[in-house]
């Protein structure tokens, strides 16, 4: 016997099969893809990474909502992702590398104890302010950088404040506070992140003739800071 199917009924079988297949989609992707009204372990997580870079998301409550989703849209926009307030694949993989444990240029694992944050943040604000966040990042890694350097002290406090060392000591901006990226750039190098290439020492080209400072071998240029060993 021939079982007819009227247009209908086709069109709800494939209504049923087109649901079907987005929980399916959905599902692979729910452990990945988190955004607005999302809760559970995993939002906690994300809110937890995304506080130790220095972006505010108010409590780590689980609930993905407002003050996440501004996160999120920050985070992108500093690390060139999509700025689309989602915490998809890409932006998950660019927090946990920037949060997981911290090695140095040559790839060995570094730890560094009782950090002045706030400082560290100020000297960035003071020496990068107007550079791109990156930037920031760099002029960060590169006080942490001579904190491995026998040649430099070992401490936050007397890098910055060794004599001649920053411009920014001389003249006092290193008294302002810090800006909110600055803050965010000195928390993520001290997670590890290093832009600069392990470099010691940056300058801008347009502002030094310091013969010392030109002879050093460069690793690279980023905005307008030239950054080298």
């Amino acid at each position: 016997m021939k079982v007819r199917i009227r247009p209908w009924g086709v069109l709800a079988i494939g209504l049923i099969l087109s649901i079907a297949l987005s929980g399916i989609a959905y599902g692979a992707l729910g452990d990945r893809l988190l955004g607005r009204g999302s809760k559970g372990p995993k939002v906690i997580e994300l809110q937890k990474k995304l506080a130790q870079l220095g972006y505010g998301v108010g409590t780590a409550d689980g609930k993905f909502g407002s003050k996440t989703e501004a996160a999120i849209r920050s985070f992108q926009k500093d690390h060139g992702l999509r700025v689309d307030g989602l915490a998809g694949t890409q932006t998950i993989k660019e927090l946990q590398r920037l949060t997981g444990q911290s090695t140095n240029s040559t790839g060995k694992t570094v730890g560094y104890k009782n950090i002045d944050t706030n400082l560290l943040a100020r000297c960035v604000n003071a020496e990068a302010r107007g550079e791109p966040y990156v930037g920031q990042v760099a002029v960060a890694a590169v006080i942490l950088n001579r904190i491995a350097d026998p040649a430099f002290p070992k401490t936050v406090a007397d890098i910055i404040y060794q004599p001649q060392a920053f411009s920014s000591v001389n003249d006092g901006q290193i008294n302002l506070p810090p800006s909110p990226s600055a803050i965010r750039a000195a928390q993520e190098a001290v997670s590890g992140s290093d832009p600069s290439g392990g470099a010691v020492f940056f300058f801008n080209p347009a502002k030094t003739k310091n013969k010392y400072i030109w002879s050093r071998p460069e690793i690279k240029q980023i905005g307008n800071h030239i950054f080298t060993k």
